[in-house]
């Protein structure tokens, strides 16, 4: 019988069955590690756990040359390029490179990076845990980096680990858009090492209609990708005319008197300088840590505040629009 290529209504399906085995295992996973080891343990190595039950799955069918069970429940076979034979060894040791370990890797160093960087900027410097472990050695590499910047290095730094984790966003959003429109390649991971899908049975009848209409849906998600781009462009332009703004008022201002602690600018559940201030909707200040515990405790009842709002560079527009809401609001009762 003839080989065809796979459509993408098999290719998702496939997907989801391979998702759906890869959960059941990594929950197997993590209850037996919760249980033997404890939940200490198992929160400081749950993503470990996770990595090791998806390299353990890929194993035991890509890595071996088998069929996932994704694929054999849709009837596909991966193939090389050449697309007359199944693919090498080498070629599916890359695959799981890029489709485990990669992600994996990258999101520890981001998450590494950020918390360091806004550690150093908030004057909160973490000490090293020891230990052993990728996690250990990343973080002291990171650390090391960290104090070799300055302080507006550092501001530059920050930014770039937040557009990069959006960046990782939209790539996989627009290759999702390049597969509604190809349906070659439905993971990153796989177009890296170009291992593509053939189905065992004939072509059907509703293959063209099939196709069709995940290239509609092609052009409705690549408007969307398109709208989302817009909005964070414009959202990054308002940050930073705010930014400027906050400073020409400062600099417009400079004889006010600064005290060194002011009580405005403490938070009053911990008693000290906040910490990424945090504006509730009655219009107070916290930190961030703070009010989210006391949420977390208090049933989401907000703590009294009598004090005077103090303005902050990242809370005056919230502050802003809470003012215009109260107004809004005080105007509609009467």
């Amino acid at each position: 019988m003839p080989l065809a290529p796979a459509n993408q209504a098999q290719l998702i399906r496939s997907c989801q069955k391979d998702d759906y085995y890869r959960t059941v295992l990594r929950n197997n996973a993590n209850e037996a590690v919760q249980t033997l080891a404890g939940s200490r343990l198992w929160l400081h190595w749950r993503k470990e756990v996770e990595l090791l039950s998806d390299v353990t799955y890929l194993s035991l069918t890509t890595l071996s040359g088998f069929q996932t069970l994704g694929e054999e429940y849709v009837n596909i076979v991966q193939v090389d390029p050449s697309k007359r034979q199944i693919p090498s060894r080498a070629r599916r040791s890359l695959f799981v490179l890029f489709h485990a370990f990669f992600p994996y890797l990258l999101d520890k160093l981001l998450v590494c990076l950020e918390n360091e960087l806004e550690g150093s900027q908030d004057g909160r410097r973490r000490a090293a845990s020891a230990g052993w472990g990728l996690s250990c050695w990343l973080r002291l590499w990171v650390q090391r980096g960290v104090c070799l910047l300055t302080g507006e290095q550092r501001r530059v730094w920050l930014s770039a680990v937040g557009i990069a984790q959006q960046t990782v966003a939209l790539v996989h959003r627009l290759h999702t858009t390049l597969f509604y429109l190809s349906s070659s390649f439905y993971h990153l991971s796989k177009r890296a090492a170009g291992i593509s899908y053939l189905r065992v049975e004939g072509l059907r009848g509703d293959d063209a209609s099939i196709r069709t209409t995940y290239r509609l849906l092609a052009a409705v998600s690549l408007l969307q990708l398109l709208g989302s781009v817009a909005l964070q462009v414009g959202s990054f332009r308002q940050r930073q005319r705010a930014r400027q703004e906050w400073k020409l008022f400062r600099s417009l201002s400079p004889d006010r008197p600064q005290s060194p602690a002011p009580s405005a600018a403490r938070c009053i559940l911990c008693l000290e300088a906040r910490r990424n201030s945090t504006c509730t909707p009655c219009g107070h200040l916290f930190c961030w840590e703070c009010i989210t515990e006391w949420c977390n405790t208090k049933a989401g009842d907000l703590p009294s505040h009598p004090f005077d709002i103090m303005s902050t560079p990242d809370a005056e527009p919230s502050l802003t629009r809470m003012k215009k809401l109260q107004q809004e609001e005080k105007q509609l009762v009467l």
